[in-house]
């Protein structure tokens, strides 16, 4: 694959994980956007616990993204050879996400969250593959 290509790969990556950050201060601000996140339980606003976990998970996607971005050679942040390693996890990570996300309950969370964690797993591979 050619470095066009994978900066291609890696700048969809990093939009995506942007668009998920946006959606998780969102859920943390009270937006009642419940049927499609946690397992869809809580159809508006979600509860103080779960918003909590929405703001937490807003510094593990910035983190994500910031490894995709070392990897992919955008930025040089981490160790040599550590974010490489870590795109793996994150591999793993997402791949088990779109797991989750098709088993949900939630019919709009199957929908919408299904694809979009699919495609930042596809597009993990490729930036894990292709390191920097």
């Amino acid at each position: 694959m050619s470095a066009v290509a994978t900066m291609i790969a890696l700048s969809l990556f990093v939009g995506l994980v942007a668009l998920l950050i946006a959606f998780q201060v969102t859920l943390a601000l009270g937006t009642p956007w419940g049927r499609l996140a946690w397992g869809g339980q809580h159809a508006g606003k979600l509860p103080l616990g779960y918003r909590i976990a929405s703001a937490a998970s807003i510094l593990v996607y910035g983190f994500i993204a910031a490894l995709a971005l070392d990897a992919g050679g955008a930025i040089n942040l981490f160790p040599s050879g550590f974010s490489h390693i870590a795109m793996w996890v994150v591999f793993g990570y997402l791949t088990l996400g779109t797991l989750m996300n098709a088993l949900s309950r939630s019919k709009p969370e199957r929908f919408v969250m299904t694809p979009v964690a699919l495609s930042l797993a596809f597009l993990a591979l490729i930036i894990a593959t292709h390191p920097k």
